[in-house]
């Protein structure tokens, strides 16, 4: 009978456990956001979050869109060549770029930079009792702590993803007109025609999306973190690799909601 039994209890915790989580994900979300309608919102706090995932972030998600773009033309016109199709490339590399890629690798990179950097913190906060101390002094640690970076990485994100198209779609001129011999005026204009207004907003609506969700993991796991300086490593590790998995989930459900006829 526990060969039987076991099992479905251990699948009945699983579940059980999954749903807690979400519903405490979801009691941690409305708390953050509210703290954007009610008053005190700590600006500095806010500030110093948008320079750390927006400014710091600026280099690793530039090289990331350049390279990415420069291997994406070389790619493309490999494959294209072989069909006598290769006067598509410019507008594979845009529309890949501004719809795909440039969202979300910058999201990724941003995880892994600024995301483990907000679990971090904020787990060492709450292992030291720093948190403890914020309710103490009456402050309320999701409006000093959460809410700020929430919104910074709202803003941070598209602002980030905008520059990374650009340098993207630079990279793939370059390499295409220096290394592939393409000509850079026809480049340029096919560039242009083949990009419409649908492609940007759909890439930056997923960029705003892919920055809450970096903050909200990055700052949930490590507001729960428990258990001294191993407490707080897999927080950093839980956040990065659920920030990651979600980008990637909602790329399919935003491409969906946009794409999908």
């Amino acid at each position: 009978m526990n060969l039987v039994l076991d099992p479905v209890a251990a699948i009945g915790r699983l579940v059980i456990n999954s749903l807690a989580l979400v519903g405490e994900l979801a009691g941690f979300t409305a708390s953050a956001l509210l703290g954007l309608v009610r008053p005190p919102f700590y600006v500095r706090n806010f500030g110093r979050a948008l320079l750390d995932i927006g400014f710091f972030s600026l280099p690793v998600v530039a090289l990331t869109a350049v390279f990415t773009g420069m291997v994406l033309a070389l790619q493309s016109y490999v494959g294209f060549s072989k069909f006598d199709s290769s006067n598509v490339i410019a507008s594979v590399v845009v529309l890949s770029l501004t719809r795909e890629l440039g969202p979300v690798l910058a999201g990724l990179m941003v995880a892994g930079r600024a995301g483990s950097a907000m679990a971090a913190e904020i787990g060492t906060m709450r292992v030291t009792d720093q948190i403890d101390a914020l309710s103490t002094l009456a402050t309320n640690p999701m409006r000093y702590l959460v809410t700020p970076r929430l919104l910074a990485g709202l803003i941070a994100l598209p602002l980030l993803v905008a520059v990374a198209d650009v340098l993207g779609v630079a990279g793939g001129f370059l390499v295409s007109t220096v290394r592939l011999g393409f000509d850079p005026t026809a480049y340029l204009q096919d560039t242009v025609t083949s990009l419409s207004r649908i492609d940007v907003i759909s890439g930056l609506v997923k960029a705003a999306v892919f920055g809450f969700i970096i903050a909200l993991m990055g700052c949930f796991h490590g507001y729960r973190s428990r258990g001294g300086a191993q407490g707080v490593g897999g927080a950093t590790t839980s956040a990065v690799v659920s920030a990651s998995i979600l980008i990637l989930a909602l790329d399919y459900v935003l491409t969906q909601a946009f794409f999908t006829p």
